[in-house]
């Protein structure tokens, strides 16, 4: 057993010494991965800046939020600004708290009541049978060939799990940085190195 961990040890020295090196990259993907995502996000919201601040604020059909104007632009800009930082690897940490809480404010409003599933499970009685009447209806009066050339159809569930997905994303962010080589947060410590106290 000893010699087993041995080599398990000299295995995992041997091949992750050697990755290291590479450390830039985690950070720069989630990076690139986030920024279309907020930047859509943020353009949608100012571009339709009276439909979202009234979505914000009504109680009957959207969120129910006070300080509904101000809660919108804010979201708004933090999503389109955190992109664009987050794309150059500028504030990478300082611009994920802000991007954090937009995320909870988020998932509590908008997908808390909906469980955790995105999109509903079409393997379950129910979701499946709404499916089957959804389709026979298309095939009967659609062109359902052209509505489903590009992917099928399923039933949008809505819940928490692509918030808290982001939300760990931004988490690596925010406790790792925006990576080595890839961000100009990386630049600027190299030549505003802290200093000593």
């Amino acid at each position: 057993m000893n010699a087993l961990v041995q080599w398990y040890y000299i295995i995992h020295k041997a091949f992750f010494s050697r990755i290291q090196y590479l450390d830039w990259f985690a950070p720069l993907m989630v990076r690139l991965y986030l920024v279309p995502i907020f930047w859509m996000a943020g353009q949608q919201k100012l571009s339709g800046m009276e439909n979202t601040i009234e979505w914000f604020g009504n109680p009957e059909w959207g969120l129910g939020l006070p300080y509904a104007s101000l809660l919108a632009h804010m979201a708004a800009y933090t999503e389109a600004i955190g992109a664009l930082l987050l794309l150059i690897g500028l504030a990478t940490r300082w611009v994920s708290i802000p991007l954090i809480i937009t995320m909870l404010v988020a998932i509590y409003s908008v997908h808390w009541g909906n469980g955790w599933a995105m999109i509903a499970d079409s393997g379950t009685q129910d979701v499946a049978v709404r499916l089957g009447v959804a389709r026979e209806l298309l095939q009967e009066h659609g062109n359902y060939q052209w509505l489903t050339e590009k992917g099928h159809f399923v039933i949008l569930n809505n819940g928490i799990e692509l918030g808290v997905t982001y939300s760990i994303l931004l988490l690596s962010l925010l406790f790792g940085g925006g990576g080595r080589f890839v961000s100009v947060d990386y630049y600027l410590a190299q030549l505003l190195p802290a200093r000593r106290v």
